[in-house]
């Protein structure tokens, strides 16, 4: 893959063939031989290239492994049956008994590949979380060393036939990205949804690894998923590792905190850490059994027009260095953002953020949009106990300190407030350090391009060092 994923300067001018047609190509391929096994939603992915003839120089093996005990007999003993270590699984099994029995005799001309699925699809009561795990293990060019892509679905259709129909035809796509579009990424990722549309499928992971993929940054994979619509959200650990986020939040309290984080800031820790300790002081549980994420704004990252991937990764980079987990996500309006989290657990959710971004959270004409205005906004945000702990900000020109309750909210929202403050819904961060309030990210970015060097003061001792070791942010 020799573009980086994430390029803006890519375009989408190919032609989006039919399902049929991908099938038909790649059963026509004699470099292509492989295997599909797939469970939870019938031979779906196997089905097309059965149909469209031309299978047998395609197809080593189709095969569904659906009863648990025959699943673990063949793949190892799992927890649970749709995931990604079931799926990894199962790759990692089919893929070597290609290897092993058809690579002696066939391998100089054959690019062996494995196919595998494990899918929720809706069961007979309509209760079940309909999602699957997809994937691809295969090499590239015969004798190649392997190369995988695995994504996550969610299926959005509310019947069963569905529901097997898109899952189908996103195998069927993936199959052809793999084999090629490889060199083309924008392409790669935007092809997953051919033929299909947002309203029936999500794929909110992506990850990309192997030999043709060992430059690709999966975190920049992540944030071509939310700029292309294929999901509104994607999520990566502090090492760079793409998570899914049912996996994550799963029965989990949630707390974020929304910021440029350009860069990262004293001020930024301290917002996180004190919301933490209050917020689980509050619910009586552990820190660590809270999910704190840091969330990166599409918006705020298109701000200047562009994407600047190279700028979003420093950011990445630096937020991993605090040891973070970074939420990327299109959902500009925190009540979106909250039922967002909410999809995925159902334990209370809290955001944090400064008094002055309050303030902004006030402001009828952020909800212009909604037939309800700010109303409906906050019987949207305010529900499945979710809270807002507000961080103190000092006026940089008038030196007066504001805070959730000394703050001057609009005449026509004093009520909500109040009631919102009453019901602990809002709630003032307590534990707070007063001598980071005069820092602001801005200021800090300012110093740090005018080699002035009471920035590094202003940030974390592992953040100014990475921001001097890899020349961020024009530091010179």
């Amino acid at each position: 893959m020799t573009t980086p994923v994430g390029s803006t300067s890519e375009k989408d001018d190919r032609e989006i063939l039919s399902t049929n047609r991908k099938a038909l190509k790649i059963n026509l391929d004699p470099a292509r031989y492989g295997t599909f096994a797939e469970i939870g939603a019938g031979q779906e992915v196997a089905r097309w290239f059965f149909k469209v003839g031309g299978a047998a120089g395609t197809i080593a093996k189709s095969t569904s492994a659906y009863d648990m005990a025959i699943s673990d007999a063949i793949y190892g003993p799992g927890k649970r049956y749709v995931s990604r270590e079931r799926l990894q699984s199962m790759l990692n099994f089919e893929h070597a008994i290609n290897l092993d029995k058809l690579g002696p005799t066939r391998g100089a001309n054959t690019a062996f590949f494995a196919f595998a699925d494990t899918v929720s699809a809706r069961n007979f009561r309509g209760t079940n979380e309909c999602h699957g795990w997809m994937g691809v293990k295969y090499q590239v060019n015969p004798r190649e060393p392997d190369s995988q892509i695995i994504i996550h679905v969610r299926m959005l259709d509310i019947q069963n036939d569905l529901q097997q129909d898109a899952l189908g035809i996103v195998g069927v796509n993936l199959l052809y990205a793999a084999f090629y579009f490889r060199e083309q990424p924008h392409q790669m990722l935007k092809s997953l949804l051919d033929n299909l549309s947002t309203q029936r499928v999500e794929i909110d992971m992506v990850e990309f690894s192997g030999h043709e993929f060992k430059n690709v940054d999966n975190r920049a994979v992540s944030l071509k998923l939310v700029q292309l619509g294929l999901t509104g959200a994607a999520m990566f650990g502090p090492s760079g590792e793409v998570l899914q986020p049912s996996e994550v939040l799963r029965k989990k309290p949630v707390l974020v905190q929304r910021g440029s984080f350009r860069p990262v800031t004293k001020v930024n820790i301290d917002i996180i850490d004190c919301a933490l300790k209050q917020f689980s002081a509050d619910l009586a549980v552990a820190p660590d059994q809270v999910v704190d994420l840091m969330e990166l704004n599409l918006r705020q990252l298109l701000a200047a027009g562009n994407l600047d991937l190279a700028d979003f990764l420093a950011r990445a980079d630096l937020l991993g260095a605090a040891g973070k987990t970074v939420l990327v996500s299109d959902y500009f309006e925190y009540y979106r953002l909250a039922s967002y989290l909410a999809r995925y657990t159902s334990e209370p959710i809290a955001v944090t953020m400064g008094a002055k971004s309050l303030l902004d959270l006030f402001r009828e004409e952020y909800y212009s949009g909604l037939e309800g205005g700010i109303l409906e906004a906050f019987g949207k945000l305010f529900t499945k106990n979710m809270r807002i702990y507000v961080y103190p900000y000092l006026d940089p020109d008038t030196g007066v300190l504001q805070t959730a309750s000394t703050m001057t909210i609009p005449h026509d929202q004093r009520n909500i407030f109040e009631h919102l403050v009453d019901r602990e819904r809002i709630k003032e961060i307590e534990d707070f350090d007063p001598d980071l309030l005069h820092i602001f990210s801005r200021n800090v970015l300012h110093c740090i391009k005018e080699g002035d060097a009471t920035w590094e003061t202003m940030v974390p001792l592992e953040i100014a060092a990475m921001i001097k070791d890899h020349r961020l942010f024009g530091y010179r």
